[in-house]
């Protein structure tokens, strides 16, 4: 162990230890949030961040155990390869939320029009799309909310056709129903495009938090791979 600090080495394959858990705990979160959006119902390019961050989560992972091995085996070859991998996550990550920001305007735009074009299978008569019908009659009924942009008009036809269609079980105008045109039948008043945006949010929220988190433990990780990978090469 001479010119190898033990303090920095065990420092360094406690965090790579807490760092391999990190990237778990991504995936696991990324991984539900995807199955959970796909349940319902919700277009898969809108999930392409999520997909973004199971690649990532399980990226940390690999990463995690290289520089567990590293530090144990006291290999500047793997801290090397841990450190010039780590730093270009971090700049990824910089770089995707700068982007973010940025074009923030433009990914709604596309979002917003993404929700437009899905209108078409909402409005479809064939039968071809009848099993992604009764999803999204299940995701409304679940949130309470109808249609995607436009209330009870994005179903086009299907809205007269079936009675069940929006249908708000309270039988009052309240701040969820509200009474449909000069008929009987009361209908959600939210559109489901508004309650996609919210989760989006939601889970955006949490996704901010664990990369500024995750930012400062790989900044953690640049220091001590560094400095264990040139205490080595002075033994």
């Amino acid at each position: 162990m001479a010119g190898v600090s033990r303090c920095m080495k065990y420092s360094m394959f406690i965090f790579n230890f807490l760092f391999w858990v990190c990237g778990c705990i991504i995936l696991g979160i990324s991984i539900w949030i995807r199955v959970s959006g796909a349940q319902q119902g919700v277009d898969s390019s809108m999930l392409a961040g999520v997909n973004l961050l199971i690649a990532v989560g399980a990226i940390i992972m690999i990463l995690g155990f290289l520089g567990c091995c590293g530090a144990a085996k006291e290999s500047r070859c793997m801290l090397m390869l841990f450190f010039i991998a780590l730093l270009l996550i971090l700049i990824l990550q910089v770089t995707g939320g700068v982007l973010g920001a940025v074009y923030k305007p433009q990914v709604e735009e596309v979002f917003n029009l993404t929700l437009s074009e899905s209108m078409h299978v909402l409005q479809s008569t064939t039968g071809e799309y009848k099993e992604y019908q009764e999803e999204f009659q299940k995701l409304e009924k679940k949130y309470q909310c109808c249609g995607l942009q436009n209330g009870p008009e994005d179903w086009g036809e299907n809205f007269d056709k079936q009675k069940d269609i929006c249908q708000c079980e309270l039988e009052k105008t309240s701040d969820l129903c509200i009474k449909y045109k000069n008929t009987s039948r009361y209908i959600y008043k939210k559109s489901c495009g508004e309650v996609i945006v919210q989760q989006i949010k939601d889970n955006l929220v949490i996704i901010m938090g664990i990369a500024f988190g995750l930012a400062v433990v790989e900044i953690l990780g640049l220091v001590f791979s560094m400095t264990l990978y040139c205490q080595i090469g002075r033994k």
